[in-house]
């Protein structure tokens, strides 16, 4: 059974006129379906925790990596289901690691050729993410985006950027890789990558790929407040894993110690935690692709 999970508020309209396109389709296809218009923060994961209960269950996801993180987070059944992704987020970064289409009538076709292929989540304590992990900067963006009014979409995150940039800060974390021996940083900004990039396409974690069983680690550390402005060219084009400043691991479980007020962020969802423990999870989440 196809099962229709999409937040009606999404995408500025977005969202409504792809599930116009998919119903049609499936209508055309004579595919029984079954659509669901979530309400509320959290309404996608308890609609996918009821949905995952029956095998052969499949969930056509319109949104962007909130919504799939949502869905991710409510499957209590791996093997009832798998998950058909069309793009209608803001950012849509694990869209561009799984490398699926962007374009919804693209997506669709994928879906309805019906091969599933496994990719990689991240589990984090009791919660799980399909993206990235995020720590520093990338919080602090995160958190003045909230608060940005006049802007939206990509301004809006651009424009949070910049602020942040402007008035950084520095965290103050202690990171495990693979049981080896514990790291304290200064840090600029973490990433813990299944995915590439954030905020609709900065890849911090350019070696990441989503299939691979494998982690990838980003430690930016503290540097020079004055170098920020002329680092900025290479964060945008994933070159600063090259820099002095940065280091690059690779491993299945990672353990993060916050040592100030710091605060993480997963697929785009703040939260506090004084420790977190990420474990990559592989042959388990089955998609359309």
């Amino acid at each position: 059974m196809y099962h229709i999970i999409v937040n009606p508020k999404g995408g500025k309209g977005k969202s409504l006129k792809a599930l116009n396109y998919v119903e049609q389709t499936l209508k055309q296809h004579h595919i029984p379906f079954e659509t669901h218009r979530t309400e509320y923060i959290g309404h996608a994961t308890e609609i996918t925790r009821e949905l995952s209960a029956t095998p052969d269950t499949k969930l056509l996801v319109l949104g962007g990596d909130g919504s799939f993180y949502e869905v991710l987070n409510g499957i209590e059944n791996f093997d009832n289901v798998t998950l058909g992704l069309l793009p209608c987020g803001t950012g849509n970064d694990f869209i561009r690691a799984s490398k699926h289409p962007k374009n919804i009538k693209a997506a669709m076709d994928v879906i309805l050729l019906g091969n599933e292929e496994c990719v990689d989540f991240i589990q984090l304590d009791d919660r799980r993410c399909i993206n990235v992990l995020g720590a520093g900067m990338d919080v602090d963006v995160l958190l003045k985006y909230a608060e940005m009014k006049p802007f939206h979409g990509k301004v809006k995150y651009y424009a949070s950027l910049f602020y942040t940039l402007a008035h950084t800060r520095f965290h103050h974390l202690r990171l495990t890789v693979d049981g080896g021996e514990p790291m304290e940083r200064s840090t600029f900004m973490i990433g813990i990558g299944n995915g590439r990039c954030i905020g609709g396409g900065m890849p911090i974690c350019p070696h990441a790929e989503v299939d691979d069983g494998k982690l990838s680690i980003v430690v930016i550390n503290e540097v020079k407040k004055w170098t920020i402005p002329f680092k900025l060219p290479y964060f945008l084009t994933g070159k600063q894993v090259g820099l002095r400043c940065a280091e690059e691991f690779e491993g299945s479980e990672v353990r993060i110690e916050v040592l100030d007020d710091s605060k993480f962020e997963a697929d785009g969802e703040i939260f506090d935690s004084k420790e977190i423990n990420c474990k990559l999870v592989s042959n388990k989440l089955k998609i359309f692709r």
